[in-house]
């Protein structure tokens, strides 16, 4: 995928942090649903491929600080400028809540499944003002869950971030509903990014490479056994 570039001249809100949140692309812990029709190894692959993309997309945004927030260790596939930091232990609500609390100012969080991020699907957060108008903003995913979340600075919010994550069950196909349900109940102006496609199955990854034809994550699905993907048809998902 060719990243879209946004222009040097257009200001983006003045201490903005872009945040991941990954696991180390290793066989076997990455990817199990795609496992089978994938092997271990080719899931890793393609979550490898998945998470360069992503990390790549970011990297030519105009950001304060970008941080990945990674279970493991760094790769080839981290491009200079993004500070590294360990998760936490703990359900992923309190592992993204810990990201949050490790930056300051408005920070917008991503994950590593949606490969055919681009600068056109965060315009409205990369706006000057966007965090002025809002003081979140949600990614929705295809499945239920959402694939990234934007919270303003901790003296623009009326209850600290933590409390805007932890207890919100993730991994459920109402995920993404009840995560606009806590950010409503504390009063937070919500925008709305675009919905994505999270890449979970076979059917996900197929779909999301036809989307990003340059991407790496493409050619990692292209790289495979003719037919490998197709051969399964998988109808369950989650955030």
């Amino acid at each position: 995928m060719k990243n879209a570039q946004v222009p040097a001249a257009r200001p983006v809100p003045p201490d903005l942090t872009l945040a991941v949140i990954a696991k180390e692309p290793l066989p076997g812990r990455v990817k199990t649903r795609l496992c089978p029709p994938c092997t271990p190894v080719q899931a890793a692959g393609l979550a490898r491929a998945a998470l360069h993309d992503t990390l790549a997309a970011l990297a030519a945004l105009p950001a304060r600080r970008r941080v990945l927030a990674l279970d493991g260790r760094p790769g080839p596939w981290l491009p200079p400028g993004f500070d590294v930091i360990p998760q936490v232990p703990g359900t992923l609500d309190v592992r993204l809540a810990a990201v949050f609390g490790a930056c300051e100012g408005p920070v917008l969080l991503l994950g590593m499944d949606t490969p055919q991020i681009d600068a056109a699907a965060l315009t409205p957060v990369l706006a000057p003002h966007a965090f002025a108008h809002h003081e979140a903003w949600l990614g929705p995913a295809s499945d239920g869950g959402f694939w990234a979340l934007g919270l303003a600075a901790p003296s623009a919010l009326p209850v600290p971030r933590a409390a805007l994550l932890r207890g919100v069950p993730m991994s459920r196909p109402d995920t993404g509903a009840l995560q606009r349900a806590r950010l409503h109940a504390a009063g937070l102006r919500t925008g709305t990014l675009p919905t994505l496609t999270d890449v979970d199955t076979a059917p996900d990854a197929l779909s999301v490479a036809a989307l990003a034809p340059h991407s790496r994550f493409a050619a990692a699905v292209g790289a495979l056994p003719q037919g490998l993907l197709t051969s399964c048809t998988t109808t369950g998902s989650h955030p």
